[in-house]
């Protein structure tokens, strides 16, 4: 099989790389399909089961990991577990496509380790902590005991940016896509 490109946005919770990743999708020059992750957390208001995330049972995704059906996976919270199935990244390249991720920083590194030749593994930057907190009590999607899980996460995380392969500072929104733009159409060619 033809391999694409592999492009891993990670970042802490709110830093902006969601946003960062529609915005290259929205870009048909750059042949982007995004990575569908599995999940075993229940669905957020608006968020479609294979559209945004893959939501199978936890009984169903340790099968997939004895299978070693994954790509990458990782518990990012107690008995809350993500990953990427090796067929999605087969379906995306047998349409000829790259394959961009919106993944944790863990599964982006991971992802970089195994494909190191295919993938630009990038780093969303945000300006701060305090940043990251406005912006994950404004979704107004979680309660105060897990924004606060994702902040102490976010140390963590912050201290893994230079294993990267570059880092965008996500201090201005439009800035950030630009750059993210630039770094992905320079990797692609």
């Amino acid at each position: 099989m033809n391999k694409g490109k592999l492009i891993v946005f990670s970042a802490p919770s709110g830093s902006g790389k969601t946003t960062i990743v529609r915005h290259l999708l929205a870009q048909p020059e750059l042949n982007l399909e995004f990575s569908i992750s599995a999940a075993t957390r229940s669905a957020r208001d608006g968020e479609e089961n294979g559209k945004d995330y893959y939501f199978i049972s936890l009984e169903e995704f340790k099968k997939h990991i004895k299978q070693e059906d994954f790509v990458e996976w990782e518990e990012v919270y107690r008995d809350n577990f993500y990953g990427t199935l090796k067929s999605e990244v087969e379906r995306i390249w047998a349409q000829g496509k790259n394959v961009i991720f919106d993944i944790d920083v863990a599964g982006g590194l991971r992802i970089k380790k195994k494909f190191p030749e295919e993938t630009l593994a990038v780093f969303v930057k945000p300006p701060s902590i305090d940043e990251l907190k406005r912006r994950l009590k404004n979704r107004s999607t979680e309660s105060e005991d897990k924004i606060n899980m994702r902040i102490a996460k976010a140390s963590v995380e912050l201290a893994t940016a230079p294993q990267f392969d570059t880092i965008i500072k996500n201090y201005d929104l439009d800035t950030a896509k630009q750059d993210a733009y630039n770094l992905v159409k320079e990797f692609i060619k």
